[in-house]
This record gives C-alpha cells, sequence and structure tokens, in this order.
C-alpha cells in the first residue's frame, strides 16, 4: 500500500486503485492532535459509522465497497473505499447550539449567515436544524464559518444546495434513531465528494464522536454544559489546564483517556444496540 495522507486522526492509503481509510486511537482537539490516545478509539468510530452507512444509504450513497478486505493488521478500524474528488467544504448541521455556533451566535446573532432567534443560551434547541459549513483547514489550521452564498460561489448553485439538503436530511434521520435510543445529537460534520460519475457521495465518517456532539436526552438541560458522550469532555480538560490551543497540547492524564474511551463505547452501544 501507498501512505497518500496522514491526518490529524486518519490515515490514507492506495490500494489496488481503491482508498483505505485508516482511523487511528489519535484525538485532536481544537485542531491539534493531542500527545496521548485513546486505546480502541479508531475501532469504534470506525464500527459506528458503518452502522451508520448502513441506516443512511437510502438517503445519499457513500463510499463504502469493504470493512473486511483491508490489510490485517488494520482489521476493526479500516475501510476499504472508492476513490473520490472530496469537495472542500464541512457540512455543519446544526440542532442545538453549542460550541463554535454558540459562540459565533453570542458575537453576531447568525452561524454561517443564518440568523437565529434571540434569546438562545447554551444547549437551546433551534426551532429546526440549520445548515452552517465552514471551510475545510489544512493540518494545524483551523476551520472558519461560511456562508451559503459562499459555497455557492465556491460550488456552484446545485451542488450547494444538494449539500445543504443532503446534509440536513442526514442529520435529521441520525437525530431521529439515536433520540429512540436516548441521545440528542446537537451537531454534525459531515464530508462529501463525487464518485467519477459526478455522484454525490458520503465519505470520511458520519454521526461519531469526533464528528458530532452526543449528549443523553435526560439530562439535557439549556443554559450549561452539556454531559458529553464525545470529545466535548476532552475539550473541557484541555481548556481546564490553561493550554492556549497551540502546539504542543498537553499530555493528557490516565483518568480522562479512561473516561473518553468509556464514553465513545457507551455511544456506541446505546446507538447500535450492540455490545462492544
Amino acid at each position: 500500500m501507498k501512505l497518500l495522507h496522514s491526518g490529524k486522526v486518519r490515515d490514507v492509503y492506495e490500494d489496488r486503485g481503491d482508498i483505505i481509510l485508516v482511523a487511528s486511537d489519535r484525538l485532536s482537539v481544537y485542531d491539534v492532535i493531542l500527545p496521548t490516545a485513546i486505546p480502541d478509539k479508531g475501532k469504534v468510530l470506525t464500527q459506528l459509522s458503518l452502522w451508520w452507512f448502513e441506516q443512511l444509504a437510502d438517503i445519499v450513497p457513500n463510499h463504502v465497497i469493504s470493512a473486511t478486505d483491508v490489510p490485517e493488521e488494520f482489521a476493526g478500524r479500516a475501510v476499504r473505499c472508492r476513490r473520490l474528488d472530496m469537495l472542500p467544504v464541512e457540512c455543519i448541521a446544526r440542532g442545538y447550539l453549542a460550541g463554535l455556533g454558540l459562540r459565533e451566535y453570542q458575537a453576531t446573532g447568525a452561524v454561517s449567515g443564518v440568523a437565529l432567534p434571540p434569546g438562545l443560551v447554551e444547549g437551546s434547541k433551534l426551532p429546526e436544524p440549520v445548515f452552517t459549513p465552514t471551510t475545510k483547514a489544512e493540518l494545524g489550521a483551523h476551520d472558519e464559518f461560511i456562508t451559503f452564498a459562499d459555497v455557492v460561489a465556491q460550488e456552484g448553485a446545485e451542488t450547494a444546495e444538494e449539500l445543504r439538503r443532503v446534509t440536513l436530511e442526514v442529520y435529521r434521520r441520525g437525530a431521529e434513531l439515536a433520540a429512540e435510543r436516548g441521545i440528542l445529537i446537537a451537531d454534525t460534520k459531515l464530508e462529501f465528494g463525487r464518485a467519477a460519475d459526478g455522484t454525490l457521495v458520503l465519505g470520511d465518517e458520519v454521526l461519531t464522536s469526533d464528528s458530532s456532539r452526543f449528549w443523553p436526552a435526560d439530562q439535557w438541560e439549556p443554559g450549561r454544559p452539556q454531559y458529553a458522550f464525545d470529545k466535548q469532555f476532552v475539550r473541557d480538560w484541555a481548556v481546564g489546564t490553561g493550554w492556549d490551543k497551540k502546539e504542543p497540547a498537553p499530555e493528557v492524564p490516565q483518568e480522562v483517556i479512561d473516561t473518553t474511551r468509556a464514553r465513545y463505547i457507551e455511544a456506541y452501544e446505546r446507538i447500535t444496540g450492540k455490545a462492544w
């Protein structure tokens, strides 16, 4: 195999004309890779993505060719994928207000140019899910909010409309299924590419603890930080150390590693109904 790219958390290889996407146990927060890995994280995210790809297949095709035809050393954490021409847009759907979306709203009353009602607080449920795209930054840089008009200018009106429609449809389906299992999906990030025939295809990962915010529905309370089954727990720890969000990131204590691993696994088990 030929290594094509090593990202913050994934390594991309070429094999017999296909792509082998390998999810590592690395964890990044604020676009910086932490020096300490989370055991089994890559496998949990890969298996959760594969479950979601099946649930969403009637909405949008995905890049998966095989989850088993991969090198033995990557078993469980790798997927053989179709080659795609990836679109340079992070497609984010938000159903609740949190994170960078909250800060953008507090500063401007809008997120990615989408005006939101006044008086919302951290954790507020939005009247309707919204499409709030960002740039897709290079390693070490930060994604920046862009408007739908920016996506139109960059990708064309037809592609922009398609991205918004599919992103919101995937989010709604995912949020509905997760809610049945006691989890709120506050927001999620999707990535899309074009297949050789021009078809829009869902790639990368989907509705995982790295790409989404998962909250237990029975503990949701607007106006405060929410209990998180995702990497928000690590973000909060990192900020609490006084770290300036620049390289190098601090070493992660064993307690934080163990808690993060347990929360990722709990999200997987709750959503899929399968024991890890």
